[in-house]
């Protein structure tokens, strides 16, 4: 009995952070006994930024690296570059032909990405999407917003769909980008009259999702808020950022309610220290003796414990590019052999035909 196909990809645009080792590699690892694991690192979906050509192949070797020093198994899941499998460049033009202008300029993170790039406002409570259109297509700096940008959720589309991949763990932003992939999959089946693209699903592991916050008092870490604990920093930049992490002046009265920045170190604490470390900080929380000078030096070691061996390991499969070669080329193989024959089946049924 074939097993599901779990798909997940990550852009390449930088090292992978404790929110990406929580929330993710550890449940891939996790899962990759029991499931047709493919994970890729999504170098086609940088390009939306326009980064350097050299940081863009350094970001990819990096992200690749930490993969495997997390504990995913090149011979129990495909690990590939997506750029490695030039059938997902195909089929992105082909399915662009199904997907229209307005649903794209409609979606959120485009919207969100469009307006940081022309430094456009957010909008006001009741502005419509026609308003936002007009301000787009109208502004002298509209080349700034690249096509790539506007067609991302098909390139995510086909991403998923080249697989016939049926579960995709996917954060809440981009929940909006799996809805329009399952709305394209149904389109292509109806328009066709065939039953081919399966509909794809959240995977949520099972059990409540992990957040990780971040170091700056509020929302979740990630790369663009600049609040990141990264898998390959070393003890003295690590300890750094967490001694600079916000906190409060400290409870007044006990058992007083947390602020947000010391619920967020806790929520760290917790991930990552033994449950008697977090009861003693609790407790001493509880009494206002914390002192959180002392929580963010335990907290320090404890993530270091975690982080230490998984950089140690990244050293090493970063110094052997006799390994990465061999593990990419693995992966692009069998990434490339379901993709092309999703292709070849696409082709057919859109009429693309050899005489």
């Amino acid at each position: 009995m074939s097993k599901e196909i779990v798909l997940s990809g990550i852009r390449s645009t930088g090292n992978l952070h404790l929110g990406n080792y929580y929330g993710a590699l550890r449940k891939f690892v996790k899962i990759q006994d029991d499931y047709d694991c493919r994970f890729f690192i999504a170098d086609l979906h940088a390009l939306t930024t326009n980064p350097d050509p050299n940081d863009l192949h350094a970001n990819v070797k990096k992200i690749l690296a930490e993969y495997l020093a997390a504990g995913i198994d090149p011979d129990k899941a495909t690990i590939f570059i997506q750029s490695d499998v030039p059938e997902i460049a195909e089929m992105y033009l082909l399915l662009n032909m199904h997907v229209g202008i307005g649903e794209l300029m409609r979606t959120t993170s485009f919207k969100d990405k469009a307006r940081k790039a022309l430094g456009i406002s957010a909008p006001a409570e009741g502005d419509d999407d026609e308003a936002f259109e007009k301000q787009i297509i109208g502004s002298e700096t509209n080349k700034r917003v690249n096509a790539g940008l506007l067609t991302y959720p098909t390139l995510m589309a086909v991403d998923i769909l080249i697989q016939k991949a049926t579960k995709v763990p996917v954060g809440k932003d981009q929940l909006q980008h799996l809805e329009l992939t399952r709305r394209f999959a149904r389109r292509f089946n109806s328009f066709y009259g065939v039953d081919y693209f399966p509909e794809p699903y959240d995977f949520d592991f099972g059990g409540a999702p992990v957040k990780v916050p971040g170091l700056d008092g509020s929302g979740k870490m990630g790369k663009s808020e600049g609040n990141c604990i990264y898998l390959v920093d070393d003890p003295k930049v690590l300890r750094k950022k967490v001694m600079r992490a916000v906190t409060d002046e400290g409870p007044q009265t006990p058992n007083s309610p947390m602020s947000e920045p010391v619920a967020n170190l806790f929520s760290l604490l917790e991930l990552t220290s033994t449950p008697d470390v977090v009861k003693h900080f609790r407790d001493a929380y509880a009494d206002c003796s914390i002192r959180y000078g002392d929580l963010k030096k335990q907290l320090a070691e404890d993530i270091l414990a975690v982080t230490t061996p998984i950089r140690d390991r990244v050293n090493d499969i970063l110094a052997d590019d006799d390994y990465l070669r061999r593990v990419v080329k693995q992966g692009a193989e069998k990434a490339r052999e379901s993709a092309a024959r999703t292709l070849a089946d696409v082709r057919e049924i859109m009429g693309i035909r050899k005489f």
